[in-house]
């Protein structure tokens, strides 16, 4: 059986929202972030991303496996990044060295490499950090404060046929559905005396060692989804255009919420196309360099 999100209802101004106008204020806000590497830009659309957040009255017990996993991978890929400085090409052209590390051996690949610390590396990172940051406030909060029930009409309603929006109503419940399912195998695992927590060895045997958790996490996820497949063809699904349960209409409050994110859309895309909001060092960070 599938599963859903913590969803709770709230009295906030948020759930007060019609859905849809939430998801289109979302993707402009998100087109508008993605136009910008100016760390000022960044911080200014992260804030409004934290007010978004404390809007919707969202606990950190409820968000904090969400918010770990997305922020560990946001943190190891800005990390890498930052010691690469690969991600800064195309964004900036010069760098000022403010470090540079001692020369270190790799036996391996019997290379020496050095960490070199540029000012354009470090703001590029900052600017990397909140501008994921921001974007991971926004979405974050529309599987938690959005019924589960209203997953279909939602994507409807925003215009996709009936079997697109079905698959996103599918897609939003397969995350927590498949995390439940691991959660059950890892504690029946566990009851059959396999201890996750002793594995040794190379990362291949590591891997092999994980067999007993991946492998019956996948079949299930294979034989749920063929289930459901199974249930829509007995329904007749697809046939014929199909009608729904709940019906959205859109409020004055979401016409002023969709009007804004627009503007914010349009307005960043003339500033971009200006020449606004591009990569910018602080003069201080300059001064620090040894050239």
């Amino acid at each position: 059986m599938l599963v859903t999100w913590k969803y709770k209802e709230r009295d906030t101004i948020i759930q007060r929202l019609d859905p849809r106008a939430r998801i289109i204020f979302m993707l402009c806000a998100m087109f508008s972030i993605i136009q910008f590497w100016d760390l000022r830009v960044e911080i200014l659309f992260f804030c409004l991303s934290l007010a978004y957040y404390f809007l919707a009255r969202l606990s950190w017990k409820e968000t904090r496996r969400a918010w770990l996993a997305i922020g560990f991978m946001i943190s190891t890929f800005t990390f890498l990044t930052f010691l690469t400085g690969r991600g800064g090409t195309g964004v900036y052209e010069e760098e000022h060295l403010i470090y540079k590390s001692p020369p270190l051996s790799l036996p391996i690949i019997k290379k020496q490499i050095s960490l070199d610390i540029t000012a354009e590396r470090i703001v590029f990172s900052a600017s990397q950090l909140f501008r994921m940051f921001a974007i991971t406030g926004l979405a974050i909060t529309i599987p938690y404060t959005i019924n589960p029930a209203l997953y279909g009409v939602t994507f409807h309603g925003l215009g996709l046929p009936d079997k697109f929006a079905c698959a996103m109503d599918l897609a939003f419940r397969f995350v927590p559905t498949l995390g439940r399912d691991f959660s059950i195998t890892l504690d029946a695992q566990r009851a059959r005396g396999y201890e996750v927590e002793k594995l040794e060895g190379g990362v291949l045997a590591q891997i092999r060692k994980l067999a007993p958790l991946v492998v019956p996490v996948t079949i299930n996820a294979i034989v749920g989804g063929e289930d459901v497949i199974d249930a829509m063809d007995l329904r007749c699904f697809g046939l014929r255009k199909r009608t729904w349960l709940y019906k959205l209409e859109y409020k004055r409050r979401d016409k002023i919420l969709i009007a804004a994110g627009l503007a914010m859309f349009v307005l960043s895309t003339a500033a971009s196309i200006s020449g606004y909001g591009r990569f910018w060092v602080p003069r201080w960070l300059l001064d620090l360099s040894l050239d």
